[in-house]
């Protein structure tokens, strides 16, 4: 353990700062230029900024940099080395992404090489090497490679929700907070709201109608103004992180005043309460962070636990306003607050002003020794003083009588130095009595460690008394002949008196490091048995085991199940207890994410404490902690202890379940890949006879036979024919999952597609009435129309499948948004028997069949066809039951487009700048 009042270097930071030294030598150096929204200037910083490193000879490769259309910005583009796109092909179109492997073989082994990649947050097209284009440029950064980069505030994932109930967007793309907080420099890049408006409306951010929706939603003044708030406040955060590390670097002790933070010391009396709640008002006023600290030195341990109690309930109080709490052990209060203070960079001390009349922990006694102690070591923080309430009874803890607190202590020590001085009087005349002297001393050194300061310095004064009437002349009494004996007794008497302060100093502080090592040990103890556990129902009886032993008392671990209820614990089922736990209490801390029962503001009159079991994805169920001492769980170190073991519990249940779900991914994936091998081997393998019996049918259907042969001919005809349908889909469904399927997409107008399908499909509709309602003002749609043909053919055979003849069957077609970035809508309704109620996504399914198809031919794999094409055109399909006369809808929706515009055609006229806008 270390002590507060230790001045030297802590091994763990002298290690981190030994990395950092030796980081840039093998890690390429990151800096992000940070914005409040796009428009700020991000881009085209970044790119000043290459530009005069080139100007110096270091010229940057752009990796990628998106323009968005600003002249200014791709003006800058001039000149500077540029690293081609590399395309991913990607539902049927080629599109281009960043080339990491042509970045990597091209700056690998130069020194100083430089990338610019704009766009941090930026989603990779599927296909690429990772997810994120942030997790590119963190393997870049590890090849040595410098980069420069962008990002604004909103894709910071910790703000992700607070930016979505501003602007009432939600940012999908999101970057980590901590890939943000290991950049090595972070460049604010700052333009004021109105400014920002000005940008936009002159077509500087967005352009067209892009540039108006935006101003009608995200770009609004407030949203700006709010979002400018959160990048400054996020950059300061950023900043004060750095000084503080540079603090670190540098051994610096003084404290600088870059923020008014506030530290409250929180002591024994009843004023305790006024001076967190004064201080947790101070830091709102102030708007700075703020801690709260107790000193727990060993007079104030003793203490009855009715008053430590009290006290560390006004440090929970404390870490509700939301200080940062902790509980230090040191001998004095006042050097352990100013190094607080020192080490954390916290300007304001604030303590109470208890009555004047105290001496002891007093707070006026207090406050007079920081006063001197801060004026001569610490002059630059401001020490204030915090009246206590009116309504607040302030009084003097009751002193505890020397032998009524402990009177079994002092005996022992009183025993201890008769039996040394029993031990010495055989010694007496053979020895010197200095000698006799050292042996009492050694005695009152063993009082102190073993019963601590009180009975040290009982056995302090009498050891003196004892070594006098039996070994100084005359003995037998205290009587002293010689004046010198007197330094001797002054002499031993100081020197135990120190001696036993000390040694009991160094008890005190040595229990104190071993309840630390032990809450250490626990929780290395705890995620060693969880790291080995592959199952549930291992995870739970390890940290039932463990944390029932950590905190002498029962756990229990409540875990989700698939359908997000709480199980109760296989041991629940053997509790012997009058107070078993309550799951409507665990089920509301699992809603709420917040602790319950005892110690807390909810039910704190339960028995069992109930704490969340978090975890990086999710919450994954909640403990129930019966300790064998409720105050346990009021000491700040106990509550991180626990709060620390149930999220290693969280992350041990996740991780528990994500290899279950990997599991279960493998064995459908080779289960599908052994289908589809089984489809395409069945399919091709019975094409050959089909189309050798489809062809006798015919041939006995062309011949001159009986009537019955006659029919008989025309039946095996038709039946080949529907199971030759069967394995053109088996053989299509193979393609489209094996990914051999390309698109030939062209511009199509939509008319014409449901016009072929439709006569396609005309001899399965002549039963049935065909209602078209297709504007003739639709735009072209870019699309493969034999595919979308196929998709349209496949409805409406199933519409007409499932509605008796004579029903109606309408084909809608629509366009929903604008031109570019709308889709276009065809839709098949009828007026038949409807969907089945919840089963309209399970029809999409392959061999997915009602339980009244049975009659009906088919494999079910038609909507699942049409799924697949959707997909591979980038659009959706789906099902839903028709607006009226009941029935079923199944409507399609691809993605619109700008159609390449008709060359223009002129005899004389030609605009000259035609051919550079090419």
């Amino acid at each position: 353990m270390r002590s507060p009042t230790d001045d030297r270097p802590d091994p763990d930071a002298l290690l981190a700062a030994l990395r950092r030294q030796a980081q840039p030598e093998a890690r390429g150096r990151l800096r992000i230029y940070f914005g409040a929204s796009a428009g700020v200037g991000k881009t085209f910083a970044m790119l000043q900024a290459a530009r005069q490193l080139a100007a110096q000879g270091r010229a940057p490769l752009i990796g990628v940099v998106e323009t968005h259309g600003r002249a200014d910005t791709a003006a800058l583009l001039d000149g500077l080395p540029r690293l081609p796109m590399r395309q991913i092909p990607y539902r049927g179109r080629a599109l281009p992404e960043f080339d990491l492997d042509g970045a990597l073989e091209r700056l690998k082994d130069q020194p100083g090489a430089l990338i610019l990649v704009d766009e941090l947050a930026h989603s990779n097209v599927a296909g690429s090497r990772h997810p994120k284009r942030w997790q590119d440029v963190e393997e870049l950064l590890a090849n040595g490679i410098d980069v420069y980069t962008t990002v604004n505030v909103q894709h910071l994932e910790s703000l992700n929700d607070v930016v979505g109930g501003i602007t009432g967007v939600r940012v999908q793309e999101t970057l980590p907070d901590t890939f943000f907080d290991r950049a090595d420099e972070v460049v604010l890049v700052d333009t004021p709201a109105d400014e920002l408006l000005a940008r936009l409306k002159a077509g500087k951010v967005y352009q067209g109608a892009q540039a108006e929706r935006a101003g009608q939603h995200f770009f609004r003044k407030g949203n700006l103004m709010a979002l400018r708030e959160l990048a400054l406040r996020r950059t300061a955060d950023r900043v004060e992180d750095d000084v503080q590390a540079w603090r670190s670097n540098e051994r610096i002790a003084p404290v600088w005043k870059t923020e008014a933070a506030i530290l409250c010391a929180i002591g024994p009396g009843d004023e305790a309460e006024s001076v967190v709640r004064s201080a947790a008002q101070l830091a709102r006023q102030l708007a700075v962070s703020w801690h709260a600290v107790h000193v727990e030195t060993p007079a104030l341990h003793r203490r009855p636990g009715a008053r430590r109690e009290r006290t560390l309930r006004v440090v929970r109080l404390a870490q509700d306003l939301g200080a940062a709490t902790a509980v230090l052990a040191a001998q004095d209060p006042a050097q352990a607050l100013a190094d607080y203070a020192r080490e954390h960079n916290l300007s304001k001390l604030l303590i109470g002003r208890g009555q004047p009349s105290r001496r002891r922990w007093g707070r006026r006694d207090l406050a007079a020794r920081l006063a001197v102690h801060l004026g001569r070591a610490a002059p630059e923080l401001d020490l204030i003083q915090v009246g206590a309430s009116a309504t607040q009874r302030v009084h003097e803890d009751a002193p505890t009588p020397v032998l009524g607190a402990a009177p079994r202590r002092y005996l022992w020590a009183a025993l201890a130095c008769i039996g040394v001085a029993v031990l010495c009087w055989p010694l007496a005349g053979r020895i010197a009595t200095d000698n006799l002297v050292m042996l009492f001393l050694l005695g009152v050194v063993g009082v102190a460690m073993r019963w601590g300061r009180g009975p040290a310095v009982l056995a302090s004064f009498l050891s003196v008394a004892l070594f006098d009437f039996f070994f100084v002349a005359p003995r037998l009494s205290l009587a002293v002949s010689d004046v010198q004996y007197l330094i001797t007794f002054a002499v031993m008497l100081a020197v135990g008196l120190v001696t036993g302060q000390l040694t009991a100093g160094l008890r005190y502080e040595a229990r104190v490091s071993s309840e630390r090592e032990a809450r250490a040990r626990g929780l290395f103890e705890l995620t060693r048995e969880l790291a080995g556990a592959l199952q549930t129902e291992q995870v739970v009886a390890t940290a039932e085991q463990q944390l029932g032993q950590q905190f002498g008392g029962r756990a229990l671990l409540y875990v989700l199940d698939a359908d997000d209820r709480l199980q109760p614990s296989p041991a629940e089922a053997g509790l012997a207890l009058g107070d078993p736990p309550d799951a409507g209490t665990a089920r509301w801390a699992l809603d709420h994410e917040r602790a319950a029962g005892l110690g807390t503001d909810t039910l704190p009159g339960s028995h069992w404490f109930y704490l969340p079991l978090r975890a990086p994805m999710r919450t994954r169920g909640v403990l129930a902690l019966r300790p064998g001492d409720a105050r346990l769980l009021l000491l700040p170190e106990r509550r991180a202890q626990l709060e620390t073991a149930a999220r290693i519990a969280g992350q041990a249940l996740e991780r528990v379940h994500y290899v279950e779900v990997a599991q279960q991914a493998l064995l459908q994936i080779e289960s599908e890949r052994l289908r589809n091998s089984l489809l395409s081997a069945l399919s091709h393998d019975l094409r050959t006879p089909l189309a050798a019996l489809q062809g006798l049918a015919e041939t006995l259907s062309r011949r001159a036979l009986e009537p019955g042969a006659a029919e008989t001919a025309q039946a095996i005809e038709q039946q080949s024919l529907r199971i030759n349908a069967m394995v053109h889909n088996l053989l299509d469904m193979a393609r489209l999952q094996s990914g051999a399927l390309t698109l030939n997409r062209q511009w199509q107008p939509v008319d014409e597609v449901i016009g072929s399908s439709l006569q396609l499909m005309g001899a399965a509709l002549t039963r049935h009435r065909v209602v078209l309602d297709v504007p003739a003002s639709l735009p072209l749609v870019e699309l493969d129309a034999v595919l979308i043909e196929r998709v349209l053919a496949n409805l409406l055979e199933n519409a007409a499948k499932y509605t008796p003849p004579g029903s109606e069957i309408r084909v809608i077609a629509r366009t929903h948004g604008a031109a570019a970035g709308g889709e276009m809508r065809l839709s098949v309704e009828d007026n038949g028997p409807g969907l089945p109620p919840g089963r309209e996504e399970a029809l999409f399914e392959k061999f997915a069949r009602g339980h009244s198809e049975s009659h009906l031919p088919g494999m079910g794999l038609g909507l699942a066809i049409c799924r697949a094409i959707m997909q591979a055109h980038g659009g959706r399909i789906w099902a839903e039951r028709a607006a009226s006369e009941g029935g079923a809808r199944f409507s399609l929706a691809l993605p619109l487009g700008e159609p390449p515009a008709l060359p223009a055609f002129e005899e004389d006229v030609q605009d000259p700048g035609s051919q550079d806008r090419e």
